[in-house]
């Protein structure tokens, strides 16, 4: 008797279960899952990077549920922070578990893929921008400026990401979702273009390269490797591409944020992503901060895998 009454429990747990599952993502379109769940990738990256830069680790011990038995980060590092950028950074962390917290309460998603956030991926990221290798491996955990432009590396491309799937969304729910994701991803951008706008003329040691300078290089190998076009500036333009084409900087030549000429933000699709977070220019050819690739429906089809 007792027997039974536990085994219909149980039946019933996993009757619920099923039915929970069964109903995220059912009311939306397959277009608009697919456009939720592509950006997942970057989530997840942008969380482990945060989290383990402010704490020294990550998803597993803040919300192991969220990865959801996807692999540890290849290596992933706490960094040398002072006690403000520090706390922007720890702030954007818990930022970035509720976004793939959000993501996955509204789609089924997928566990989180391998991710390389070694100091070698950065390296290769930093010599693919200046077209030569470094003098010294660039390592993005070494201080405060360091630190910064990595997280200038990742982040921006999902917002552009973000930007260019909103005219596909055709659910109320999936726009309201995207929107909210946008705007904080957005002001995560402009936080970082102030703090290194402020430190524009400095140098990053030991290469004597102005902080500008790297913000530059960098922009141009995401427009490079995402092969279509202007989508992606650095801190420094000339000063006819900036605001109306009126800002004189004092410090720099005024581009604390990126716009195309009406001021509006850049919009990039899968497949320019892709290119630019493998690192080979090529959606089909996995590498970069996704040694096995990107995960979900999208990201898939272009490694010939298919998709739920």
């Amino acid at each position: 008797m007792i027997f039974a009454y536990f085994s219909l429990l149980i039946f019933l747990f996993l009757l619920l279960l099923s039915s929970s599952c069964a109903s995220i993502g059912s009311n939306l379109p397959k277009s608009d899952v697919d456009l939720l769940e592509f950006p997942l990738n970057l989530e997840y990256t942008e969380a482990e990077f945060f989290l383990w830069g402010s704490f020294g680790h990550g998803l597993d011990s803040f919300a192991p549920e969220l990865a959801d038995g996807g692999p540890s980060p290849i290596g992933a590092r706490f960094a040398k922070l002072s006690p403000l950028i520090r706390d922007v950074i720890a702030q954007f962390g818990f930022q970035e578990v509720g976004h793939v917290r959000a993501i996955k309460n509204t789609v089924a998603g997928f566990p989180r893929p391998l991710l390389n956030l070694s100091r070698e991926a950065f390296a290769t990221v930093m010599n693919d921008a200046f077209g030569h290798p470094l003098e010294l491996p660039f390592n993005p955990c070494a201080n405060d400026i360091n630190y910064l432009l990595a997280s200038y590396v990742i982040p921006y491309i999902g917002l552009t990401g973000y930007v260019g799937a909103n005219p596909k969304l055709h659910s109320p729910t999936a726009k309201r979702l995207l929107a909210g994701l946008l705007g904080v991803e957005s002001g995560q951008d402009v936080v970082l273009r102030t703090l290194l706008y402020e430190r524009g003329r400095e140098n990053v040691e030991p290469y004597g390269i102005a902080v500008a300078e790297f913000t530059n290089r960098i922009s141009e190998l995401r427009n490079k490797l995402g092969r279509r076009g202007l989508k992606d500036e650095g801190l420094k333009v000339n000063p006819a591409v900036g605001a109306e084409g009126k800002i004189r900087g004092n410090i720099l030549a005024g581009n604390i944020l990126a716009g195309n000429k009406y001021s509006l933000f850049y919009g990039r699709i899968p497949e320019e992503i892709l290119r630019i977070v493998y690192g080979s220019g090529n959606e089909n050819k996995p590498g970069g901060f996704y040694p096995k690739g990107a995960d979900g429906r999208i990201a898939k089809s272009y490694l010939g895998l298919g998709g739920n």
